[in-house]
């Protein structure tokens, strides 16, 4: 099974460079996006043997996530714990026959942290969702967790340390989740390899110069290790300030 997640920071923009090209060549079984930034009715995707599922944020032009899957799934929820939306549209949950998926845009905590809090008690309820949901069947969680966990993670750490992304409180949300059961897939097939990154600032060359961040994930349950097969950046592929990437597993 092969599972895609691109953040494409505004979906109809990022059609006009290429998304449909590299969704239909990449042929998903499951292809998430974060971002979207739209509303419903603003755009009529053709991808014909797909459903389709959205999440729009009340607010126009902002956030919003949509997962496009060739497998019905047997229920599909949006919002975290017991509330049935969220205003950001920011998560949406699948169950399948053998596991969850739960597909995720991680607030900002913003660049001078005013955020952080929302950020943080974000985190405490995706991590109870996550637990919840793990306890039933095994959970594959992607998106942009708009996060980058270690050093290895960001071309410039030293001069990003406590920046948003970066701070103690961020990476240390990721260290406990990680702790109690769950994979970082890339770095388990990548544990030491520097320059993987999926996000670069539109500032000139930077892109070009791969001064990014990593913080576009695909994380499963530890009991799905043996299943895992390949976990990839796609880093050549653009279309938007991150690049997609890719999961490969027996499921």
């Amino acid at each position: 099974m092969k599972l895609v997640s691109w953040n494409v920071n505004g979906l109809r923009a990022c059609v006009r460079k290429g998304f449909l090209d590299y969704f239909n060549e990449i042929d998903a079984d499951i292809f998430c996006v974060q971002e979207t930034k739209l509303q419903q009715g603003q755009i009529e995707l053709d991808l014909d043997g797909y459903h389709q599922y959205w999440n729009y944020a009340e607010r126009k032009g902002y956030s919003g996530t949509a997962v496009f899957t060739k497998e019905k799934p047997i229920s599909v929820s949006y919002g975290l714990g017991e509330e049935e939306s969220q205003p950001e549209g920011r998560i949406i949950t699948m169950e399948f026959e053998d596991f969850y998926l739960i597909n995720v845009y991680t607030p900002n905590s913003q660049r001078d942290l005013a955020r952080l809090d929302v950020r943080l008690e974000w985190e405490d309820a995706l991590y109870e969702h996550i637990l919840a949901h793990d306890e039933i069947k095994p959970v594959v969680l992607c998106g942009d967790l708009n996060v980058a966990h270690h050093e290895i993670d960001i071309r410039n750490y030293k001069t990003n340390y406590g920046n948003s992304g970066f701070t103690e409180e961020e990476r240390g949300k990721m260290t406990r989740f990680l702790e109690v059961g769950f994979i970082d897939t890339l770095r388990y097939f990548h544990p030491d390899k520097e320059g993987i990154y999926t996000w670069w600032s539109y500032m000139k060359t930077v892109r070009e110069r791969n001064i990014g961040w990593r913080i576009d994930y695909f994380i499963v349950s530890e009991r799905l290790k043996d299943s895992l097969i390949d976990s990839q950046a796609h880093t050549t592929v653009l279309g938007s300030d991150h690049c997609p990437i890719v999961l490969d597993i027996q499921l």
